[in-house]
């Protein structure tokens, strides 16, 4: 079923025009990656959505109920948590109070939860956030929006820059969330990581989703990665 859909979405910076009558939809349950070369609207997708960026024309439905003309603030309360590119902890705040700024949007009752995905996290309660490491920071901006009890993630290159141990941890966080039947639109540029862990793809340019397939397709073949992307 799905639980977020884009429709028609319109967007600009200025008189630019970032996103062009932009479609896409992502299903409870369901990791969808987005994909796209630099400047093709993907960060601008997320904001649009969060409302942090003011769309021009287009529908952004959250199970079938419009939340368009939600204020920016609202948008959490209802459901959608994003992760964005650089985390924005408050750096001079524990761990725990981290969680705390989460546990407050909706009063989820997640904190458990979310600590038994990263349990390092479990272990630096007391710790300033800005004293993380980079792997444990990018665990813990995910666990705090996990502590808002989301229906629909939203991630902006969660695993950018950080190592394949950390990787691998955020990547099953993502997997346990689509098991409790979240809806994950993930922005991500690295192929393996997308791969491993995204049921479908979508690939953005100009402004537009110019093709959808299934993961399973792109481990086959991946031209659409290297038409879209430039990667192999």
């Amino acid at each position: 079923m799905t639980l977020l859909r884009i429709e028609a979405l319109d967007v600009f910076h200025g008189a630019s025009q970032v996103l062009r009558g932009l479609d896409l939809a992502v299903a409870g349950g369901e990791i969808l990656c987005l994909m796209g070369r630099n400047g093709a609207g993907k960060t601008s997708l997320m904001r649009a959505i969060m409302g942090t960026l003011p769309r021009r024309a287009g529908r952004v439905l959250l199970d079938d109920t419009d939340i368009s003309a939600l204020p920016a603030h609202l948008v959490p309360r209802h459901g959608i948590a994003h992760v964005p590119q650089g985390r924005r902890l408050f750096a001079e705040l524990t761990v725990a109070e981290n969680l705390e700024i989460g546990e407050m949007v909706r009063h989820a009752g997640q904190r458990d939860f979310a600590l038994s995905l990263f349990p390092v996290l479990g272990d630096r309660l007391g710790q300033q956030a800005g004293t993380l490491s980079g792997g444990e920071q990018t665990m813990l901006a995910i666990a705090r929006a996990i502590c808002a009890g989301p229906r629909v993630m939203l991630l902006d290159e969660p695993t950018e820059g950080l190592m394949p141990s950390a990787i691998a941890t955020i990547r099953s966080a993502l997997i346990r969330l689509r098991a409790e039947g979240v809806a994950v639109l993930l922005v991500e540029q690295r192929a393996e990581a997308v791969l491993a862990m995204a049921d479908r793809v979508a690939f953005i340019a100009q402004g537009r989703i110019v093709a959808e397939t299934p993961a399973e397709a792109l481990r086959a073949d991946r031209a659409l990665i290297r038409r879209y992307v430039g990667l192999g």
